[in-house]
């Protein structure tokens, strides 16, 4: 018999107002409104270095404030029917572990983060993406030296920009989608 299955849920309801759900977040509706580029040649080179980003996001707006933080919209396993669209990314399973949060910078949000795990990378040293809490992804995949990116897409919803990256840990991929909120350091720098 195989052993019994723990489900997770962790909601941050402070997050939420009166009769919300997860998906009724505004910043989480946002992100999940994005429309990607296939071409980017006509994209500013300074918002470009942003969205192109292969190094941690995280270390990045470390360097724009004192403190990173996040705050958790939902930690949990999800069936395939939360995946929309990502599924053409992610393999088929029943299965996927779900992270969105929001990546402050001294408090204020700058980021909205949604990470989707396939259950089969959930084994080995990856388990512990099931155990981040508030640590930032960044903190965790980018101390792996087995951390590899298939792509980056960037996109855009409204006057919001965003991107979304495959990325492997031991060749086991996950799915990562971010959207900058209007306080992040990335429109400061935007020319």
């Amino acid at each position: 018999f195989p052993a019994p299955v723990l489900l997770v849920l962790r909601y941050n309801t402070s997050t939420f107002g009166p009769g919300e759900s997860r998906m009724s977040h505004p910043a989480l509706r946002q992100l999940r409104a994005l429309s990607f580029f296939d071409d980017i040649s006509t994209l500013d080179s300074s918002l470009l270095d942003w969205l192109m980003l292969e190094d941690s996001m995280t270390r990045r707006f470390e360097g724009f404030c004192e403190r990173v933080t996040v705050d958790m919209l939902f930690e949990g396993f999800v069936g395939p029917e939360a995946l929309e669209e990502e599924g053409e990314f992610l393999p088929d399973e029943p299965r996927y572990w779900l992270r969105e949060i929001l990546l402050c910078g001294d408090g204020v949000p700058w980021l909205v983060g949604r990470t989707l795990v396939p259950e089969s990378t959930l084994c080995g040293p990856e388990l512990a993406l099931q155990q981040l809490g508030t640590t930032p992804l960044g903190r965790y995949l980018f101390t792996s030296s087995t951390l590899t990116r298939d792509f980056i897409q960037p996109g855009r919803s409204d006057e919001l920009w965003g991107r979304r990256s495959l990325l492997r840990l031991s060749g086991k991929p996950l799915l990562l989608t971010e959207l900058f909120l209007p306080a992040s350091p990335l429109y400061g720098e935007e020319k």
